[in-house]
């Protein structure tokens, strides 16, 4: 469905081929991309880093197999000062080998969005694939191990520039992970039966911290370190069944709606960044249902303008330069257009093979002494046989002695 091949520069998607010289497509899928970003952003908060980011999905997958072996984080502190047993052997050697399992199988699988698949998977476990595609595994298995299993918080809070980007689009109304302070604080332990005259919910089990996977207390108010996985919101709200109080301490909603105003989900910000997503977007679909995979270029002989033949016939030399970009072959007919009286002396039927380039020497005469003709614009026109809708038309200039 998608592969990036770098030998042959080619990109393919979804049985498009794009050749180097439409690498806009590639960038409009990009900028279309950051912009469909933006404007998410904007309208529910970090959700990307939260539930779509691969650092994040890795994370919390090594997080569960730690929780597999090793158990709660109280288990995994006393297992970590226990001296070394057979037991913390195998609990510690399984986490790290499943972990590295899932580095091989998630990170290791991007080189095969950069060379043929099917033949890749096959040549990599008897040794014959290329040296690069066993660098290239490693390389990314390796990366993969560690920042997920190792680095974690670290990269989103130092190595990631998304999170200073996303502040900036974040405003009153946009959605976040907030604690309630009107209703948690003042906070302190509470024992049961005693009374909650004067105070507020949170009872300061510290189980929305220890939940984070960024270290960080959303008691504190906003951070940009926050992620907004809500795994806090799901931490408070079993602590508030436990004590008999309404869920929703630390709950999704506004900066507005906590301060009792009205929160907008429509407004300019976000129907500026629709309305040029939707442009773009247009755009794109409009500009890639008219491309057609056929190039051609027209290169007139530089030498001399025109040449007088034996025959005395005026002659015009041109070099067409044809590109057959699509993924089958095809049989092509060159016509041309022009004033009467002008002939090619070339052959005007071809075959030129997927991804294969054709130079075709071309010369366009006429009879001086049947036709006065002056300099004129001509048209070359190639056109396939076997599709009708595959036709590529190129403006030249014919020079002949009257100018």
């Amino acid at each position: 469905a998608v592969l990036v091949d770098l030998a042959n520069r080619r990109f393919y998607m979804f049985g498009i081929e794009i050749w180097p010289h439409e690498f806009y497509f590639v960038a409009g899928l990009l900028i279309m991309a950051g912009i469909g970003l933006f404007l998410v952003t904007s309208a529910v908060g970090r959700a990307w880093c939260g539930y779509a980011c691969p650092q994040t999905v890795w994370t919390d997958l090594y997080i569960h197999i730690e929780r597999l072996f090793e158990g709660d984080r109280n288990a995994r502190m006393k297992l970590d000062a226990a001296p070394w047993s057979l037991d913390k052997a195998w609990r510690k050697g399984g986490k790290h080998a499943v972990w590295l399992g899932i580095a091989f199988g998630t990170g290791g699988a991007w080189i095969f969005y950069f060379h043929d698949a099917p033949t890749l998977i096959r040549t990599f476990w008897i040794g014959q694939a290329p040296m690069t595609a066993y660098v290239s595994c490693a390389i990314m298995t390796f990366m993969t191990y560690v920042l997920a299993g190792s680095m974690r918080e670290q990269v989103c809070t130092y190595m990631c520039p998304w999170p200073r980007i996303q502040g900036a689009m974040l405003d009153e109304h946009s959605l976040q992970v907030t604690y309630r302070f009107d209703r948690g604080e003042p906070r302190g332990p509470h024992k049961k039966g005693a009374s909650w005259d004067g105070r507020g919910d949170c009872i300061d089990c510290n189980a929305c911290v220890n939940v984070c996977p960024m270290g960080i207390d959303i008691r504190d108010g906003q951070q940009l370190a926050c992620i907004t996985c809500a795994l806090c919101i799901d931490a408070c709200d079993d602590v508030m069944d436990h004590i008999d109080k309404p869920r929703g301490l630390i709950r999704y909603t506004t900066e507005n709606a906590l301060e009792g105003k009205e929160s907008r989900v429509i407004r300019p910000r976000l129907v500026g960044y629709g309305m040029v997503l939707l442009a773009m977007a247009t755009l794109f679909m409009v500009t890639l249902y008219n491309r057609v995979p056929l190039q051609v270029d027209v290169l007139r002989d530089r030498n001399q303008l025109f040449r007088v033949a034996s025959s005395g016939r005026v002659e015009n030399v041109y070099r067409l330069e044809i590109l057959n970009k699509g993924q089958d072959a095809h049989r092509y007919t060159l016509t041309l257009e022009g004033p009467e009286g002008l002939r090619m002396e070339n052959r005007t039927e071809f075959t030129i093979q997927p991804g294969q380039h054709l130079s075709l020497p071309v010369t366009v005469s006429y009879d001086p002494y049947e036709v006065e003709m002056p300099s004129s614009t001509i048209w070359f026109s190639v056109r396939s046989l076997d599709d009708p809708d595959l036709e590529k038309q190129h403006e030249s200039r014919f020079i002949t002695p009257r100018g």
